[in-house]
């Protein structure tokens, strides 16, 4: 086994800095030394179920950056040195229609996730990003493009794709309408994304507080959600509409914002609903979800991020700080997202 420190969770709100082992590395596996790595609500969701006497240890992170330091006798793609990104997915069966498709997020028998998942081999429990080294299988790593400031691209593997797939699929273009709901560490990104696809991008916010933030990040306008007169001029405009908003709310208001035959993608909030079918039959309006992406779109969409020049904008803390950092996010006190320098591990 190889050996490692990182950040194990000792408590629903704590985490300790302790020793962890990782398998030897198989024929098709990477080791990389984990530089930076991002802090997503995912990871609170993760630490306020944690039960501490369970026995499957917790150490979160899911979205990192970092370099090659090991490769098994099968890798051809990577060599030692080479500046890699881990995603939230290390692994799927790869045999379902799904993931013959390129949609591992979708796997059939359920993608293998970087922390809390089930390794399909020998069935230990994954342990995250949260720590100075992770041994990964080389199909689930990717290139990180040079052009990429490796701390600022950590929040591309969860965040970015997330936001990256509805996009895509939906068909983003030049000439398309596209509104994102919410402007935190997913919304931020989409908007990026969406501006430089060429479509005109309004963000939808409770205030007007975020209307400069918005202008900066590229967005043509921002609309008030409590004002009643502009989201009813608003009506029927946006061919796509990004719900990024993490909280239980009412989709009906986002519904009547998406023209004739376009698009509702809620991405914040995967907790149970309540539509009106009228909102969808008035206008053949769709409601749509997606997360994460497949090895596919990962990888275009960190080649679209280098051609753009997209990253997070992002708060970069020791790891020694994680407690302070996952505190702060969940009172929202962070412009877009937390990142880990996992150097001080050393």
């Amino acid at each position: 086994m190889r050996t490692t420190i990182g950040w194990q969770a000792t408590d629903p709100t704590t985490l300790r800095r302790v020793s962890l082992e990782r398998r030897d590395l198989r024929p098709d596996d990477i080791a990389v030394r984990v530089d930076y790595c991002g802090v997503c609500h995912t990871d609170l969701h993760a630490l306020r179920s944690y039960d501490p006497h369970t026995r499957a240890p917790l150490v979160p992170g899911h979205e990192f950056t970092g370099v090659v330091v090991g490769i098994g006798p099968e890798v051809t793609a990577f060599s030692v040195g080479d500046r890699v990104a881990v995603g939230n997915i290390v692994d799927s069966c790869g045999a379902c229609a799904m993931c013959e498709a390129g949609q591992e997020n979708f796997c059939r028998a359920f993608p293998t996730l970087t922390y809390g998942g089930t390794d399909r081999r020998d069935g230990s429990t994954t342990l995250g990003g949260y720590s100075r080294e992770y041994v990964v299988r080389d199909a689930f790593a990717y290139p990180l493009p040079s052009g990429l400031d490796p701390a600022a691209a950590a929040p591309l593997l969860c965040a970015g794709v997330t936001v990256w797939e509805p996009l895509r699929s939906l068909g983003v273009r030049p000439g398309s309408r596209v509104a994102v709901a919410g402007l935190g560490g997913l919304g931020h990104l989409a908007v990026k994304m969406a501006v430089a696809l060429g479509a005109t991008t309004t963000v939808v916010s409770r205030t007007q507080d975020k209307r400069d933030d918005a202008r900066e990040l590229g967005a043509h306008d921002l609309i008030t959600s409590t004002d009643t007169r502009q989201m009813a001029t608003a009506r029927d405009t946006f061919d796509v509409v990004i719900d990024t908003i993490s909280a239980p709310h009412d989709l009906a208001p986002y519904l009547r914002l998406v023209a004739m035959d376009g698009t509702l993608s809620t991405l914040g909030y995967l907790g149970p609903v309540t539509v009106e079918t009228t909102d969808l039959l008035i206008g053949r309006k769709k409601l749509s979800s997606a997360g994460s992406g497949g090895r596919l779109a990962t990888a275009e969409m960190l080649r679209f991020c280098a051609d753009h020049g997209i990253t997070a904008d992002v708060e970069v803390l020791p790891s020694s700080q994680v407690d302070t950092a996952l505190d702060r996010l969940r009172r929202n006190d962070v412009r877009y997202r937390f990142v880990l320098d996992m150097s001080d591990l050393d």
